[in-house]
């Protein structure tokens, strides 16, 4: 099967499942549903942004909350502030975080392994502490006061919950196909050749720091994409957005969802909200709930749960062969 088919497949299912999103409110108006999904849309993409690096590029960042935050904020500055519209706002906050990604990643992606996650953790404490003390601008540790503006835009009024639930999954399903289509492609593969083998890499003549430093930023961009939704989501962007705990959360959810297949990240974060929103509800010691449920899957599947079933149905498919 040609890679045109097969991603004009994987385009077909996309559409198939948008619709099924955008045909949700027609059959519920529970603000629970809603909202869960406009939050799923968000850290969805923030977590499969990371996988990009983690899955595909094997470099594991325990600071990607800082583009996931970095974005909130350009996003939500833009509008406050500038006036912009919100596609405009959306696209300053993705240019903002391609910034941040090209500075911060041309430093961290020269290291490996443990000094690449640590140099990137201590990066995001760097960006978290200038929001908590750049006051005047970012309102310090209250966050970004007086709401986000939701200007009318092509008829879609995003102060509305049905308006601002379509605009999330829309964004986020075309976000998801965008990194899927970019993974497919000649880059995303020589990506997966310098995680598996960067001498070879090297020694086929690819500049292996420039294919790491280019995923880099595009996981920064995708987070931003996140990071957009979330603000309009919350009205508001605020400091927890860029801690490190924020950079945890997206690696349990690759944890729970699966890092070699592509919604894996977004199965886990369906599944990573769904728990804390049942824990909550039960106990106020939901970190120590959460953290025994990551350990139970773990521990259970000894992989995400998507990759898991990946693999019990291969299983099948060999016995059923041989």
């Amino acid at each position: 099967m040609s890679s045109s088919s097969s991603f004009g497949k994987e385009i077909l299912v996309a559409v198939l499942v948008l619709a099924v999103l955008l045909a949700i409110p027609h059959f519920t108006s529970s603000r629970i549903v809603l909202d869960y999904v406009i939050r799923l849309a968000a850290l969805g993409v923030f977590a499969t942004s990371l996988n990009i690096l983690v899955g595909y590029g094997g470099l594991v960042s325990f600071g990607h909350a800082m583009f996931f935050g970095g974005g909130a904020y350009a996003f939500g500055l833009l509008m406050q502030k500038a006036g912009a519209s919100i596609p405009v706002a959306m696209l300053g906050a993705v240019a903002f975080c391609a910034l941040l990604g090209l500075v911060v990643g041309a430093i961290c992606v020269r290291l490996k392994e443990i000094y690449f996650s640590f140099l990137t953790l201590a990066f995001a404490m760097l960006v978290h502490t200038i929001i908590l003390t750049w006051v005047s601008l970012t309102g310090g540790d209250q966050g970004l006061m007086g709401g986000i503006p939701r200007p009318v835009f092509l008829g879609i009024d995003l102060s509305k919950t049905v308006h601002l639930y379509g605009f999330a999954c829309v964004v986020g399903v075309l976000s998801l196909m965008i990194m899927r289509y970019i993974l497919q492609s000649p880059f995303g593969y020589t990506l997966r050749m310098v995680r598996d083998n960067s001498d070879r890499a090297r020694f086929l003549g690819i500049n292996v720091w420039k294919v790491k430093l280019y995923a880099f930023i595009l996981a920064a961009c995708f987070a931003g994409v996140g990071g957009s939704i979330m603000t309009l989501f919350v009205s508001g962007a605020y400091p927890e957005f860029a801690y490190w705990t924020m950079s945890g959360e997206a690696i349990f959810m690759i944890m729970m969802g699966g890092l070699h297949v592509f919604v894996g990240p977004v199965v886990g974060a369906g599944l990573l909200l769904l728990f804390n929103d049942l824990v909550t509800r039960f106990t106020e010691l939901h970190g120590l709930a959460l953290g025994v449920i990551v350990l139970i899957f773990a521990l259970g599947f000894k992989r995400g749960i998507s990759d898991f079933i990946l693999q019990f149905v291969r299983t099948l498919k060999h016995r059923s062969a041989s």
